[in-house]
């Protein structure tokens, strides 16, 4: 299974591909290998979800889609194509139909909204110099300092752009909740992940940045699923 499984992780808002670094040295040694990581333009959910489409397009087997923050949105309005087997959302939104993130958002603001500042291109940034107390708390001064100034601002536009057919509806799910998220309420993660029936929850006492700081435990629960679906 681990050599024929495709494994595509997704990044958020205000990182890279990159975020996944050490996700994806944990599930090379679990034996993966064949793992990617998409670098989405942020521009768009439409553009974002078509860069995460065009990955999953080229693999030749099946797919387990893995979504961090914003990410989940984009796996979300990705996730129906056929060779994708499941959905693991890793402290990430997973909006309904007609749901956007800032929707979402609006319903539970996170501790760290008022660290958000939009520049004159319509960018929207988490300001650099807080950036650790927001994102990635439970990371080292100089881990956050290298996020904060490599950071990938959205086009602000980007919270307000609504799913259409919300693939979780579809294809089996997992879901981790950060218990200590400054950037999406852990209240609004507890509401999303239970609504999608998830065919497993766990709660991570982790910052936003769960894929850094606990990066065993989230490659375990990503082979979990991986487990499971594949075997489905």
């Amino acid at each position: 299974m681990k050599k024929k499984l495709s494994i595509v992780l997704v990044h958020g808002f205000w990182g890279g591909a990159a975020h996944w670094s050490k996700v994806i040295v944990e599930l090379a040694s679990k034996g993966y290998e064949l793992i990617h990581a998409v670098e989405n333009p942020l521009t768009s959910l439409a553009d974002d979800a078509e860069r995460t489409r065009k990955m999953v397009a080229q693999q030749d087997g099946p797919v387990l889609l893995v979504g961090h923050s914003y990410g989940g949105a984009v796996i979300t309005e990705a996730g129906n194509q056929p060779n994708v087997i499941g959905l693991v959302y890793i402290a990430a939104f997973a909006p309904d139909a007609g749901e956007s993130p800032g929707s979402i958002s609006q319903e539970h603001p996170p501790v760290a909204f008022p660290n958000l500042t939009a520049d004159s291109d319509g960018y929207l940034w988490v300001k650099p110099e807080l950036f650790h107390e927001s994102f990635c708390q439970d990371l080292t001064a100089e881990e956050a300092l290298v996020m904060a100034v490599t950071q990938k601002a959205p086009l602000a536009s980007t919270f307000g752009d609504n799913i259409t057919d919300p693939a979780w509806k579809h294809k089996p799910s997992y879901y981790q909740i950060s218990s200590n998220d400054r950037m999406i309420a852990p209240e609004n993660e507890e509401r999303m992940s239970a609504r999608l029936g998830a065919k497993k929850i766990i709660t991570l006492a982790a910052s936003h940045a769960s894929l850094a700081s606990m990066p065993a435990e989230v490659a375990a629960f990503i082979d979990e699923a991986a487990t499971e679906f594949a075997g489905n």
